[in-house]
């Protein structure tokens, strides 16, 4: 948990409900400018998988761009589609079907338990943070949620702008964002969507907005929120090892590209790759930059021949220096290609 976040008795400051503008004020540049756009590491402010010190790790891929060993996202899938089912990719820059808007690769992110994990979409560009919240808001799909995928973001919260100034994205959302909860769950929707915005290389940090009205103190529990805030303010709804790509859901193939950001012991990190038949087709360690109770990052390329192709899993851990005992950290559901 970051050292800046911290619980408040404060009474929460009540918020006028207003009728939500007819049209969000959304000041995003295009995503070839370098003021705006999902950030080139892919993951989070500066680097990928982490948000937002931490310098660019070389070589990372363009979001809008597969990365190495994966393929462009499908559209959500509707509830019950199985992770046997056709995909559909849409590749970005490609045109909508009536020549409008060209689709953009982005990351939104939900629950897997109690940490944020991060799942593919599609949305119109150049508006892609605008894009992307809205996304979030409309919770995990089908496949997700089968896949124990959740949100903490009250059904029915609606996004009524997104103003980003000096690498500060203002959120405002409607009053519904905040009903009901405890401390955890207003913790993990703040997270959801702290993680969601810093996805984007203009934003490094979030400030809230319930109705047109700042927020100080948010919820029943009196979060703290009188200051802009970062993912390193959600220390602890963040998996050891945070797997950013590939995502959940997304085709892979041989090598594959696995980043993200990790804070382990010694910074040591291990993949395991299965495939369509569940046998075990890559097994290797890497290691973060930094690790030890400091967040670093990774970017690795992991060859792997599929036995047989379809629904695998590349699982995300750890050994302990007590006893070598592998830590569970992160479970991503893919789709093995030869």
């Amino acid at each position: 948990m970051g050292s800046e976040t911290v619980m408040s008795h404060v009474p929460p400051r009540r918020f006028r409900r207003l009728r939500p503008a007819a049209l969000a004020a959304v000041l995003l540049l295009p995503l070839g400018l370098a003021a705006c756009g999902e950030r080139g590491e892919g993951a989070a402010v500066g680097a990928p998988g982490l948000a937002p010190t931490p310098s660019p790790v070389p070589g990372t891929a363009v979001p809008g761009t597969p990365a190495p060993g994966t393929s462009a996202p499908a559209d959500p899938t509707p509830a019950g589609t199985g992770p046997d089912a056709p995909a559909v990719s849409m590749p970005p820059g490609t045109p909508t079907p009536d020549g409008g808007a060209r689709r953009v690769r982005v990351a939104v992110y939900f629950l897997n338990g109690e940490q944020v994990s991060p799942a593919p979409r599609t949305v119109a560009g150049p508006a892609t943070a605008d894009g992307a919240l809205r996304a979030l808001l409309s919770g995990p799909n089908g496949f997700e949620r089968g896949h124990d995928r959740s949100t903490s973001i009250p059904s029915g919260t609606r996004l009524n702008s997104v103003v980003v100034r000096d690498r500060i994205a203002t959120v405002d959302l409607s009053g519904r964002y905040d009903d009901g909860g405890g401390t955890l769950s207003m913790r993990a929707r703040l997270a959801q969507v702290v993680f969601t915005a810093t996805r984007f290389s203009s934003i490094d940090k979030v400030r809230f907005a319930l109705d047109g009205e700042p927020v100080e103190a948010f919820g029943g529990e009196g979060v703290e929120l009188g200051r802009p805030v970062g993912r390193q303010d959600f220390e602890d709804l963040t998996p050891d090892i945070l797997v950013e790509s590939p995502m959940i859901g997304e085709s892979v193939r041989s090598p594959v590209r696995v980043w993200g950001s990790a804070n382990t012991f010694e910074a040591t990190i291990r993949f395991r790759l299965t495939d369509g038949g569940g046998a075990t087709v890559a097994d290797v360690f890497g290691t973060a930059t930094s690790g030890s109770g400091t967040r670093g990052t990774y970017d690795l390329t992991i060859p792997y021949t599929a036995t047989r192709p379809g629904s695998g899993v590349l699982t995300a851990f750890w050994d302990s220096p007590e006893d070598g005992r592998a830590v569970l950290s992160d479970t991503v559901p893919v789709r093995v290609t030869r």
